[in-house]
C-alpha cells in the first residue's frame, strides 16, 4: 500500500525573527493563509488518501500542527522527541509503518518547498511509486533541474536510462564550491540535478538498506517500532531516539547504495516550478510586488521612495514604513523585528545564533 510521509521537522533559522523554535518556518501561515506544511500536505489530491498522509516533525509542535490541520489524526503524526537529521526521520516512519504494513511504499516529501502545478507533481510522484512497486530493490530520488550554480544544494550525477524519464543514478555530489556548480550546470540537465530530498521505497528496503549500512541505527529503530502499537510508545522514544546516530540519509543509505549491485536507486527529473523557501529572499519570490518592486508580506504599508525591499509582519495590523529604502530586507513580528540588506541575508542564521548567546531563547 502507498503512503506519504512529509518531513517537518527543520528549524528555518534563515527565516529568523518570524521563524523561532516554538514555530519555525514550516508551520508559520505565510502563504495565503496556510503554512508550507499545510501546502504540502495538500498538493496530493487524490492520489494519496488523507489516512494514508503522515506528518514526521517534532513532538513539541503537536499541538499547534494538529490544531492547524484538522485531516491530519494524532496517530499519524509521528513525533520526534529531538531531532537526529534525516536518517533518523525517514527510519523511524519507515520502522513505525513496516510494523502495520510490511508492504508499505512510501513517498517521503519535504515541507519547505512550492512546488507548482500540482497535477504535474502528481504525475512525477506516480512514476516513482510504479518503478519501487514493479522493482522491490530500487531506491527512488527526485531531482531538479538547475537553474544557477548552487552551492547550497547537492547534485544527482545521473547515468544510463532505467526506463519512462527514470534515470541510474551514479553518484550523490555534496554542495559543491561555485566553480564545480557552474561545471555541473554547464554540462546540463542530462547530466546533474539538484538533489529534492525527495524519495520514493519500500519500507523494508530501506530498513534492510539501514541495518546493512547502519546497523546499530537499524536495532534501535527496532526497538522502537516493537514498542509502538504499546503502552510502552513514549518510554521507548525518549529512551532511544536521542541515541539515534545523527546523519542524513544521504550520507546513510543513498550513498552506499548507488554503488551497491544489489540495488539500483533511480533519479526521476522533476521538470516543474520549484522553490525552496529556505531565506527572506526565496520567501520574496512567492509575494506579490509593487510598481516598485517591492515584496509585500504585510496587510498595512507605506513605503516612500522605496525600492526592491521586502516588508512581512506577523500582526495584520501593524503598519511598516519606509523613507528612501532600496533592497531591503523588514521583517516585524510581536518579538523582534529584523533590517538588514537583502545580499547579506545568508548572515541570518549567524545573526540569530548572536541573539541567542546574549538573549537566551527569549527571542529565539
Amino acid at each position: 500500500m502507498r503512503y506519504a510521509v512529509i518531513m517537518a521537522g527543520g528549524s528555518g533559522t534563515r527565516l529568523w525573527p518570524m521563524s523561532r523554535a516554538a514555530l519555525p518556518k514550516q508551520l508559520i501561515p505565510f502563504i495565503d493563509g496556510k503554512s508550507l506544511l499545510e501546502v504540502a500536505y495538500d498538493r496530493f489530491g487524490d492520489m494519496i488518501p488523507v489516512e494514508r498522509r503522515y506528518v514526521c516533525a517534532g513532538e513539541r509542535h503537536r499541538e499547534v500542527i494538529l490544531s492547524a490541520m484538522p485531516s491530519l489524526d494524532d496517530s499519524r503524526l509521528l513525533g520526534e522527541p529531538i531531532g537526529r537529521d534525516t536518517l533518523g526521520a525517514v527510519g523511524f516512519s519507515a520502522a513505525v509503518l513496516a510494523a502495520r504494513d510490511p508492504d508499505a511504499v512510501i513517498g517521503v516529501f519535504t515541507a519547505d518547498h512550492l512546488i507548482q502545478p500540482a497535477d504535474k507533481f502528481q504525475r512525477i510522484v506516480e512514476e516513482g511509486f510504479n518503478l519501487v512497486e514493479s522493482s522491490p530493490e530500487t531506491l527512488v530520488t527526485f531531482g531538479i533541474t538547475p537553474t544557477e550554480p548552487a552551492t547550497g544544494y547537492g547534485y544527482l550525477e545521473l547515468g544510463d536510462t532505467i526506463e519512462g524519464s527514470a534515470r541510474v543514478v551514479k553518484r550523490f555530489r555534496e554542495k559543491p564550491p561555485r566553480e564545480v556548480a557552474e561545471q555541473y550546470v554547464r554540462q546540463g540537465p542530462g547530466r546533474y540535478l539538484w538533489n529534492s530530498g525527495m524519495f520514493v521505497w519500500r519500507a523494508e528496503t530501506l530498513l534492510d538498506c539501514i541495518r546493512r549500512y547502519e546497523p546499530t541505527v537499524a536495532e534501535s529503530l527496532a526497538s522502537i517500532a516493537e514498542a509502538w502499537d504499546t503502552s510502552d510508545r513514549n518510554e521507548a522514544l525518549k529512551a532511544v531516539f536521542p541515541t539515534l546516530k545523527k546523519i542524513s540519509v544521504d550520507f546513510a543509505v543513498m550513498e552506499p547504495a548507488s554503488q551497491d549491485d544489489a540495488l539500483r536507486v533511480a533519479g526521476i527529473p522533476m521538470e516543474l516550478e520549484w522553490l525552496d523557501i529556505g531565506s527572506w529572499p526565496s520567501f520574496a519570490e512567492t509575494r506579490q510586488r509593487d510598481e516598485a518592486g517591492n515584496a509585500l508580506a504585510c496587510e498595512n504599508h507605506l513605503l516612500h521612495e522605496t525600492n526592491g525591499c521586502l516588508v512581512a509582519s506577523s500582526d495584520p495590523d501593524h503598519l511598516i514604513a519606509t523613507i528612501g529604502c532600496e533592497d531591503l530586507i523588514v521583517i516585524h513580528t510581536d518579538r523582534a523585528t529584523l533590517v538588514c540588506p537583502a545580499e547579506q541575508a545568508q548572515k541570518i542564521k549567524e545573526l540569530q545564533e548572536l541573539v541567542r548567546e546574549r538573549f537566551g531563547d527569549r527571542y529565539t
